[in-house]
């Protein structure tokens, strides 16, 4: 997640003007309530190993937004009532940034409940210039233009990109930090295209529906399909993957 931070600075002015962010003060007051035992040192600290990313005021005092709350009581819960380490809570939290689903056993009935990816907030913010989205997403400017290119990007009428992509496209510099070009990726676009032209056929009949319990029955099964989907592509792949690693 090194990418964040980079992203919450790029992102920080429009964030701003949408959502009032807190003081680390004021994010210890609403967490007190459930966390008798959370202290401003504790909050600091999972700043420190990146579970945490606040803005930061040119004098230096750290505002928080309403998905950094979300993040601290998911740690916090996750470490009271499962006992994970803050190892485990962290790839737990950079899955749900990247998209995909927690690994086997890390949720359900009972559990700690997830806290908002990265995207539910800036599907709230304007879209960016080409530079900036790149900035965010830690991609060189041609990394960007091939991405566009391979189609695994798009942009608007002016040029710019919504922020809800920056998922795809930190995902695309990390593949690409290992020798995978956009270029690469185009396999992965197709995919996605018949695995959601599958879902469509599913759930098109609910979806013409005029009522609006039918499209928020449609809504919950889209994000039900979704989520297994992902599982499915995450389990293939690994036992494709554990054939490599057979003698």
């Amino acid at each position: 997640m090194t990418a964040v931070p980079e992203r919450d600075s790029a992102l920080g002015d429009a964030a701003d003007q949408r959502a009032p962010r807190l003081t680390i003060g004021e994010v210890l007051a609403v967490l007190r309530d459930d966390f008798p035992d959370v202290t401003i040192s504790k909050i600091r600290y999972l700043e420190s190993e990146d579970l945490v990313h606040p803005q930061r005021t040119p004098s230096g005092y750290r505002k928080f937004s309403r998905a950094d709350v979300s993040r601290l009581r998911y740690v916090l819960a996750a470490q009271r009532d499962q006992y994970l380490p803050l190892r485990v809570i962290k790839e737990h939290l950079e899955a749900l940034d990247r998209g995909e689903p927690l690994p086997a056993g890390a949720g359900g009935p009972g559990t700690v409940p997830p806290p908002p990816a990265a995207g539910d907030d800036e599907a709230r913010v304007p879209p960016l210039t080409p530079e900036q989205f790149a900035r965010a997403a830690g991609l060189e400017p041609e990394q960007l233009a091939d991405c566009v290119q391979f189609g695994l990007l798009a942009t608007d009428a002016d040029g710019r990109h919504p922020a809800a992509d920056l998922p795809v496209a930190r995902a695309a510099a990390g593949l690409a930090r290992h020798g995978i070009e956009p270029r690469h990726l185009r396999v992965y676009r197709s995919g996605v295209e018949r695995e959601a032209g599958l879902v469509e056929q599913l759930v098109a009949p609910v979806l013409r529906a005029r009522s609006e319990e039918a499209r928020t029955r449609a809504t919950e099964k889209l994000r039900e399909l979704a989520t297994l989907s992902a599982q499915l592509h995450t389990a293939l792949l690994e036992a494709r993957l554990r054939e490599l690693l057979r003698p």
